[in-house]
């Protein structure tokens, strides 16, 4: 059962910033910081699986030399010795990068960084390891042919959400307090609300990615940590240009950092249960989103209950998604595509189906909706809504048990959205279920108001406790 207390902490509950500021005060070394990781990858990793991969050799050499440099007052970038894993989407100098795919060599030559860990590199985070995927990222919970299942840490008989679940279990968990996600239609939100912890989706553009997605720009990559500023504080790292990315933005000219405790006073903000969908809402979730509407009410803002007036693009998604699946193993030979995850295999034979007008058919919803949701932000500054409507369901499945529909689209309607949309969004804990699993709120906002939203967060973050799972 799930602890819903906050628990005793010790060096691997701390946050980033927390460990950064004993650095600076010389009270702790990353060397303690990343053995602590380590002992807890060992201690809490074998119930979830969130890592396929660790390196504790190559951290503790990367721990050593922030140590000196912590020594010598003279720290190199901006999370020089904090723990940090990598999930197995991201190329990694010296790691394999194997998408959760048996159809994968892992060995062969591994001489880049995406752009994300080139960034976390030149800013001297410890690499611990890497996280599990499903295979290709393609689902939004988290098991894969080669990694197995990813459970969730608040119940192991639960799912972890996906697809970037190894990467919320960890950060969950203490097994490193930062990560690096990718979310091409909640991957990154999903497993934030299922484990408890704070993830955000970006403006497109805004975290450069490299090699381009097969899923092109509904893709993106996203930190994943415990606290609403240690997410700020991975932006402003992981905005840092790079010419790999053809799509990318200019970078900020502040950080985002600036001005996150400034608060919500004035501002107009929509709550919306379902986005108009019809969606059911589990009674907890819709009892938690609405208890957070009033918290923002009592922080100054002005609260609606409003939807914003779209419909549900669940059928254009699929035509994007599935078509950009069965690119991304177009060069697979039959053999190999009987290695593959079956639902996997599905897509891709459903997304060789669609035509040249039928993407563009899908493309153009997108650009209306888009437009839509351009509009409402012209008079609501946010917009609140469930990051998925329902809580954790039974590990190893796509769906709930009982589901009438077999894909992973129809529990996550409030997320994908928004990744069509290209709009920042951020899902910070928001209470427990009756049974003790974790709750997640969306904030969502307009394209490029990215310190809008993190501020909201950290608005919200301030007035909640910070309640973290079991741990052993």
């Amino acid at each position: 059962m799930a602890n819903t207390h906050p628990a005793e902490r010790t060096v691997a509950d701390l946050t980033a910033t927390e460990l950064l500021a004993a650095y600076a005060a010389g009270e702790l070394s990353p060397v303690e910081a990343t053995e602590a990781a380590l002992r807890r990858i060992a201690d809490a990793d074998p119930a979830v699986n969130a890592y396929c991969l660790v390196d504790a050799d190559r951290a503790m050499d990367q721990a050593r030399a922030s140590e000196k440099r912590w020594h010598r007052g003279e720290p190199a970038g901006r999370l020089d010795g904090v723990p940090t894993s990598i999930k197995d989407i991201f190329l990694t100098e010296h790691w394999p990068t194997l998408r959760g795919s048996r159809t994968i060599d892992p060995h062969q030559q591994w001489t880049a960084d995406a752009p994300a860990v080139a960034r976390l590199r030149e800013h001297n985070a410890v690499f611990v390891g890497k996280t599990t995927t499903p295979e290709l990222a393609w689902k939004g919970v988290t098991d894969s042919p080669l990694q197995g299942v990813t459970r969730n840490p608040w119940d192991p008989t639960r799912t972890a959400g996906g697809s970037s679940g190894g990467a919320a279990a960890a950060v969950a968990l203490g097994m490193a307090p930062l990560a690096i996600g990718t979310d091409g239609g909640g991957s990154v939100r999903i497993p934030a609300a299922f484990c408890g912890i704070v993830a955000l989706k970006a403006t497109y553009g805004r975290i450069p990615h490299y090699p381009a997605s097969p899923y092109g720009t509904l893709a993106h990559a996203g930190p994943m940590t415990g606290t609403v500023t240690e997410t700020a504080l991975m932006l402003d790292v992981l905005s840092e240009p790079d010419s790999r990315d053809w799509s990318a933005l200019e970078p900020p000219t502040t950080s985002f950092l600036d001005g996150l405790d400034v608060g919500v006073r004035g501002l107009r903000i929509a709550i919306s249960l379902d986005l108009g969908f019809d969606t059911p809402v589990d009674p907890d979730v819709a009892r938690a989103i609405t208890a957070a509407a009033r918290v923002f009410e009592e922080l100054g803002a002005v609260v609606e209950q409003v939807d914003p007036g779209i419909t549900d693009p669940v059928e254009d998604f699929h035509v994007l998604w599935f078509a950009g699946a069965a690119k991304s193993v177009e060069h697979l030979t039959a053999e190999q595509r009987e290695l593959l995850d079956p639902g996997l295999h599905e897509i891709c034979r459903q997304g060789l189906t669609y035509s040249a007008q039928d993407y563009l058919e899908a493309t153009n919803t997108r650009m209306l909706l888009g437009q839509r949701m351009g509009a409402f932000h012209q008079t609501y500054d946010l917009l609140l809504t469930p990051t998925v409507p329902i809580p954790a369901f039974e590990a190893g499945l796509e769906v709930p048990p009982g589901s009438p529909q077999p894909r992973w689209t129809s529990w996550t309607p409030f997320t994908y959205p928004f990744n069509m949309t290209q709009q920042p969004a951020i899902s910070v804990p928001c209470g427990n279920t009756t049974d003790g699993l974790p709750i997640g709120l969306q904030i969502v906002g307009p394209r490029h108001a990215d310190a809008k939203v993190l501020r909201a967060a950290r608005a919200y973050e301030q007035t909640q406790p910070r309640l973290r799972p079991h741990t052993p």
